[in-house]
């Protein structure tokens, strides 16, 4: 039993609408002195509405509710007044500026001063001591934009503890890292919550939950279900932890399927692709990969392997340059160096970043679904509302979309539903190839559920369905035969019945030795 000492943050009934839909219903939990919180539920379920009240996103007089912090009655009305008592929020999409320097972003907003002119040598001085502090081994000058998404996590976090961060909210921290990079962030919050930093920590990841959380609050449907132990008497498993967010039991969670496959569909040969701005490196190296139809296949490999480039080159050369290979449709070759020629070949792509490649935010979910093939419900070039109207709803119903309406916009939407309409946008198609590159990234175990169910039915469809996914246990659970990358060269394919994660990662660190050699010579 804690005492009010012992605890740092207390929200109490929190509620919280949007019109006549309630995001948060009588939220209540706390947040101990130096302990790291974890907040799941499925997308939608409250928690990042939650935090944003919190942080002063939602100010005072748009909730109701109260906020105790350090013993005493908040009322943030932004979120510097959050932060002026030590309360950071990082947002699962980062909001540095890429075109400035780390020590610029770093202390943005909060210039180190004198005489009213930035004093360059404080900055970048105290910049570095930051820097050092989170691990990071870069120069203060540095720009955002040449950093990779592990080191910029890295940077918001210097960021924060520049404010005298005392309670820091990470969002989906993450949800778009490796796993090298992954164990480093966790390791770094492991190591901040021994120097008495709380920690509020919102993830799908239930592994990384109960390794690096001390405790767990569940949200569902908006409503605080229940806070528990991670470790130690009275402790709930990841199992458990799904039931609650879920509000049944999933006791496979991937469903189970028996693929009917047919004759092959899609043969690429001897691909190579070219970095866009290093000409001279190969960012994929004569790969060959084949699929037939009613089957889905797993491309696996670790982050730079090379898998994206792959899909984007392949999907209309969208990625690349100096591209060469074959792409060969139901047994002849055929082009598809652009994505208008690749969608008349039967091909479509959903991209990992749904939010900026995959959607236009702030249309509708009716716009979104149809925006790749108008010609289907257009007359003489004029779309037909009608007809727009009633496939959106249709695909909504299918794949069980939640939204007010599909006139609402994407924007609105959480992340598994905005899933599933690019979904329904690229079905709308109906092509006999999908690629779907990290389709189920930022997206809770029910959502997931869902989405593996979708795959299975287009697969039963007769659809052949290429899965590139950098969760090795989602491969193994959906697919029928999965391929490994290493360093931009397909290094092998097994078939499910033979495939483990210890013998994937093996065909995955496969180094070239090709290259190797010529580094060697130099």
């Amino acid at each position: 039993m804690s005492t009010a000492d012992d605890v740092i943050l207390q929200m109490r009934h929190i509620t919280k609408a949007f019109g006549d839909f309630k995001a948060l219903d009588d939220v209540t939990f706390d947040v101990r002195r130096g302990e790291i919180h974890a907040i799941c539920g499925e997308n939608g379920a409250g928690k990042s509405t939650l935090m944003n009240v919190l942080s002063g996103v939602w100010p005072r007089g748009t909730y109701e509710g109260e906020i105790i912090y350090d013993g005493e009655v908040r009322e943030f009305r932004s979120i510097r007044d959050s932060e002026a008592v030590g309360i950071v929020i990082i947002h699962q999409e980062l909001a540095l500026s890429p075109y400035l320097s780390v020590a610029e972003n770093i202390f943005l907003g909060n210039e180190r001063q004198r005489h009213g002119v930035i004093d360059w040598d404080a900055t970048n001085e105290a910049a570095a001591v930051l820097l050092q502090q989170v691990g990071l081994d870069i120069r203060p000058q540095t720009r955002v934009a040449d950093l990779g998404v592990g080191s910029q996590q890295l940077v918001e976090i210097a960021k924060a503890l520049s404010k005298d961060v005392r309670l820091l909210i990470l969002d989906e921290p993450t949800a778009a890292l490796n796993d090298e990079d992954s164990a480093h962030l966790l390791d770094l919050m492991r190591g901040l919550r021994e120097q008495g930093i709380s920690m509020v920590m919102i993830s799908h990841k239930l592994g990384e939950v109960s390794h690096t959380a001390d405790r767990t609050t569940i949200v569902r449907d908006g409503q605080t279900i229940q806070t528990s132990p991670l470790h130690g008497e009275g402790a709930i498993d990841e199992d458990e932890i799904i039931r609650l967010m879920v509000g049944r039991s999933l006791d496979n969670r991937y469903p189970e399927h028996t693929s009917t496959i047919g004759e092959e569909v899609l043969e690429i040969r001897d691909w190579t692709v070219h970095h866009p701005l290093d000409t001279a490196r190969k960012v994929v190296d004569g790969a060959a990969l084949s699929l037939r139809r009613g089957e889905i296949v797993g491309l696996a490999g670790l982050m730079g392997a090379g898998r994206t480039e792959l899909a984007m080159s392949v999907f209309g050369h969208s990625y690349g340059v100096d591209i060469s290979g074959t792409v060969l449709k139901d047994g002849k070759e055929v082009s598809t160096s652009s994505v208008r020629k690749a969608m008349r070949q039967g091909l479509a792509y959903v991209s990992e970043d749904r939010k900026v490649l995959g959607l236009n935010l702030i249309q509708d979910v009716k716009t979104n679904t149809t925006a790749a093939a108008l010609d289907k419900i257009s007359r003489h070039g004029i779309v037909d509302d009608a007809a727009e109207l009633e496939v959106a709803e249709r695909y909504c119903a299918q794949l069980r979309t939640k939204t007010a309406s599909v006139s609402t916009p994407v924007g609105a939407l959480s992340g598994g539903n905005q899933q599933k309409v690019v979904l329904s946008r690229w079905m709308f198609t109906d092509p006999d190839v999908l690629i779907l590159d990290e389709p189920t990234r930022g997206i809770d175990v029910g959502a997931k559920y869902e989405i593996y169910t979708i795959i299975n039915q287009l697969a039963d469809a007769g659809k052949a369905v290429l899965v590139i996914s950098s969760e090795l246990p989602e491969l193994l659970g959906i697919c029928d035969r999965i391929y490994t990358m290493s360093q931009g060269r397909i290094t092998g394919q097994l078939p499910r019945s033979e495939a483990t994660q210890e013998s994937l990662m093996r065909l995955m660190t496969i180094e070239n030795t090709e290259q190797t050699d010529k580094d060697d010579a130099k």
